[in-house]
């Protein structure tokens, strides 16, 4: 009796789990496949790492900068931080010794300031990272050597400053998250298109309601590079795309958005499913330069990522065809909307309007048309009245010095500001590696037929402990 029990129940128990959905995993790398869904690894925090949430140090009264990379932009920077008080340009390194020369000659001699420290050859950075005079490494070189440089320079004891994008892998990823935890440091990666006049003045419409609940948004890097291939030292560029598919290029259309819609500040991006074009245009060029025949980057890579919250954002990446100049740069909100290109404009309702906002700028009786852009007289209100407090403060110095219609040097400004007042940057270590991993997560979502991507959570579910994203101010 008992054993016609036992087998009874095992019979049960055996019924009950054929009819539990198992949950498939398929191990490839660095990512298993989980129901239909790509899930990176993700390693632990270490014993002794601390998070780097809201960081900021003790104020640094004069920041000493040692720049590394002066090729397609790091002469610029120099000269950029040459304009801004408590900054001494410690030291200056590149492979090509002319190079360095150039900037010592022709902007800081030019401009009566003292020569700065010389560093050549592909290993001399590791020199300028272990001098005991420096604050802050800026690394203006290719984007293969980029984590290497800013970890040793974190180890160093260093602030970094990093060019776009941070890191080219999900592993470089942890690497700059985790070693800036360990060591305290900063790394802010350089996006200079989060200090765009137009999207800091739509930030700041967003912030302040006038777009209602912000849902979906959409940015890009549509940018034909046929006329600099071959300005790139050695190559570098056209080789990573030729053996690297999908976005390896999205900073800069995401992360004015993330900033808009508050990632690892009360939302994070959970989601992404990308796909690409065959290489045609790109394939034509590596032939050509390179002598291959193979081309792992297609000419057109879309993708579209879904927020915790459930909202949309949409990235594109297309640096091979004949098209006009386009970061996108939208904002869709529940009462109005923001647009950059291919022109600027806005559709906001009037009762979201300040009382009177209109009556300066509309005939008597005339009225916002819901379903278009507002006029372009109140176009220019807006862009007036909401410009962002960033750039009230210095939006005439920067036009007068330069970089991108002045971006460059906000950017700038706003690292040397945060770092002489003591607060946190703008753009943290987590920006750093949430914005730069689309890289490889929509190589792996192409490569699967589009499969969903689950998104890495770089805080490690820190992301809801700071409601909004908003720039420290003293």
């Amino acid at each position: 009796m008992k054993t016609k029990l036992f087998a009874l129940i095992l019979a049960v128990v055996g019924l009950f789990s054929a009819c539990t959905p198992k949950v498939q995993e398929d191990r490839h790398g660095n990512y298993v496949i989980k129901n239909n869904t790509i899930v990176f690894d993700e390693p632990q925090r270490q014993e002794g790492q601390k998070s780097v949430l809201q960081f900021a140090v003790d104020p640094i009264e004069n920041v000493r900068i040692g720049f590394i990379g002066l090729g397609m932009r790091g002469p610029d920077a120099v000269d950029r931080m040459t304009y801004i008080d408590g900054v001494t340009v410690v030291a200056l390194c590149d492979i090509e010794p002319d190079r360095v020369e150039a900037v010592q000659t022709n902007i800081l001699e030019a401009k009566g300031l003292p020569r700065a420290a010389a560093y050549t050859g592909r290993d001399a950075w590791r020199e300028l990272c272990e001098r005991d005079d420096i604050d802050l490494v800026y690394i203006a070189t290719n984007w293969q050597t980029h984590v290497m440089m800013a970890t040793y320079a974190m180890q160093c004891g260093k602030h970094v400053a990093v060019e776009v994008p941070a890191a080219t892998s999900i592993e470089e990823c942890w690497q700059l998250v985790d070693v800036a935890e360990q060591t305290q440091r900063h790394c802010m990666m350089l996006e200079n298109c989060c200090y765009d006049f137009f999207e800091l003045t739509a930030l700041n419409m967003a912030q302040q309601g006038l777009l209602g609940e912000l849902i979906h948004g959409e940015g890009a890097y549509i940018h034909n590079l046929e006329p600099y291939w071959h300005d790139y030292y050695e190559n570098w560029r056209l080789e990573f795309n030729q053996s690297h598919s999908g976005d390896v290029y999205p900073t800069h259309g995401l992360g004015p958005l993330c900033q808009a819609f508050n990632i690892h500040r009360g939302d994070r991006m959970k989601t992404l499913v990308s796909m690409g074009t065959p290489s045609y245009k790109g394939k034509e060029v590596a032939k050509e330069m390179m002598g291959v025949d193979e081309f792992a980057n297609g000419d057109m890579t879309t993708t579209m990522i879904q927020t915790e919250k459930g909202k949309t954002l949409l990235i594109e990446h297309d640096v091979y065809t004949y098209r006009p100049y386009n970061r996108l740069y939208q904002l869709t909100g529940t009462t109005g909307f923001a647009n950059k290109y291919p022109s600027e404009g806005f559709t906001v309702l009037e009762e979201n309007l300040p009382e009177g906002f209109l009556s300066d700028v509309l005939a008597e009786g005339q009225h916002l048309n819901p379903h278009g852009f507002v006029p372009a007289a109140v176009r220019d209100k807006i862009l007036k009245e909401y410009l962002h407090p960033i750039a009230v403060e210095i939006e005439e110095k920067a036009k007068e010095v330069g970089g991108h219609g002045g971006m460059d040097f906000v950017m700038d400004y706003r690292l040397i500001y945060c770092l002489h007042n003591g607060l946190p940057l703008d753009q943290d270590v987590y920006d750093a590696a949430e914005w730069s991993c689309l890289g490889e997560l929509t190589a792996a979502s192409i490569a699967n037929g589009g499969m969903p991507v689950a998104i890495p959570d770089f805080t490690r579910g820190d992301w809801n402990k700071v409601q909004g994203y908003r720039h420290a101010v003293k």
